[in-house]
C-alpha cells in the first residue's frame, strides 16, 4: 500500500475529491461541543403572572404598545404603587389601576343565578356547598356574587367581575333595589308593618327599607319587602327586633331582573338589553 493510498484512507475526502462521512465513536471527552439554546437555564413561566403591558391591553384600554407608553409616563399603579418598569409582571389577583380607575384583564361576565336552599354565598373553600359550585361552568372569568343570601335563603343572586356594576350595588346613596318574598312564622301585625315603613332605630342605628306590604291573595304571614342593602342581615335584624321568625326568604327581583325562565338552581347570562338597563339604574 502506497503512502498516497494510506493518506486517502485516513483523510476526509474520497479519491474523487468529494467529502465522505465517517462514523466516529464518541467516548468520554470526544463528544462534540453543542451550544446551549438557552432553554435549559430558562426559568419556567409562572401561569399566575402576566406582563403589566399585556394586563393593561387585555383590559381593553389600549394596545400593548400604547400600554408601554402609559406605564412609562406613570399612569399605571400596582397595589397602590406606580410602576414604570418595562417588563414588570403582576399576579392576576393584584390591584392594577390605570389613571386611578381599577382595571381587569378578563372578559366582563354577568351571570344571574336562581339560588336554591343549602348553598352558602361565599367564594371561600371549605364551607361545604357554595353558590360558586352552581356557576362553576358559567364562565372562565373570575366572577363573584354581589351581596349575600343566607344558606337557607333562595332566589336571585348576580355574579360579575365588573367593578363598575359592583359599585352601583354597593353605593350607599343609590344602590340597586332587591325585592324579597318573605314568609313569617305568624301574621305580621299592621302596627309592625307601619313601624317598618316609617323606619326605626335598633341599638342607635336607623333601620329603613324601600317598601313593605302584604302580598295580595296570601295570608298576613307573607309579605313583600324591598331594600337596597346588598346583604340580607338587615331583614333578619328587623324581624328579630319585632319578635318574628323568618320561615322562608326568597329574592324574587333585582332591579328589573326577575326569575322568569330561570329554574331553581340554574343560571343565565344577562342579555345586552338587561345589562344596559342595569347600568342606567
Amino acid at each position: 500500500m502506497s503512502k498516497q493510498q494510506g493518506g486517502q484512507r485516513k483523510g476526509k475526502t474520497s479519491p474523487g475529491g468529494s467529502k465522505k462521512d465517517f462514523k466516529k465513536s464518541y467516548v468520554k471527552g470526544n463528544a462534540p461541543f453543542r451550544k446551549s439554546d438557552g432553554q435549559q437555564n430558562k426559568k419556567p413561566s409562572n401561569p399566575d403572572e402576566i406582563r403589566l403591558n399585556k394586563y393593561v391591553a387585555n383590559s381593553g384600554i389600549c394596545s400593548r404598545r400604547e400600554a408601554d407608553v402609559h406605564i412609562a409616563t406613570g399612569l399605571v399603579s400596582v397595589n397602590g404603587k406606580v410602576v414604570t418598569e418595562m417588563g414588570y409582571k403582576v399576579k392576576i389577583g393584584d390591584e392594577v389601576r390605570y389613571d386611578g380607575a381599577r382595571i381587569n384583564p378578563e372578559k366582563k361576565a354577568y351571570v344571574l343565578l336562581n339560588k336554591p336552599k343549602g348553598f352558602a354565598t361565599t367564594t371561600s373553600e371549605g364551607k361545604g356547598r357554595t353558590v360558586m359550585d352552581l356557576v362553576a361552568n358559567a364562565t372562565t372569568s373570575r366572577i363573584k356574587p354581589i351581596g349575600r343570601l343566607g344558606r337557607n335563603s333562595k332566589g336571585l343572586l348576580l355574579f360579575t367581575n365588573d367593578d363598575i356594576i359592583v359599585d352601583k350595588f354597593t353605593n350607599s346613596k343609590n344602590g340597586v333595589a332587591r325585592l324579597f318574598h318573605i314568609e313569617l312564622n305568624k301574621n305580621l301585625k299592621l302596627e309592625d308593618l307601619k313601624k317598618v315603613q316609617a323606619g326605626f332605630k335598633v341599638e342607635g342605628k336607623l333601620i329603613t327599607v324601600e317598601e313593605i306590604s302584604y302580598i295580595d291573595g296570601a295570608s298576613k304571614k307573607e309579605i313583600g319587602l324591598k331594600i337596597k342593602n346588598t346583604g340580607n342581615t338587615i331583614i333578619r335584624t328587623i324581624f328579630d327586633y319585632l319578635k318574628y321568625e323568618i320561615e322562608s326568604l326568597d329574592c324574587v327581583a333585582i332591579g328589573h331582573l326577575t326569575k322568569k325562565d330561570i329554574p331553581r338552581g340554574s343560571w343565565k347570562h344577562l342579555t345586552e338589553q338587561e345589562l344596559n338597563t342595569l347600568k342606567m339604574l
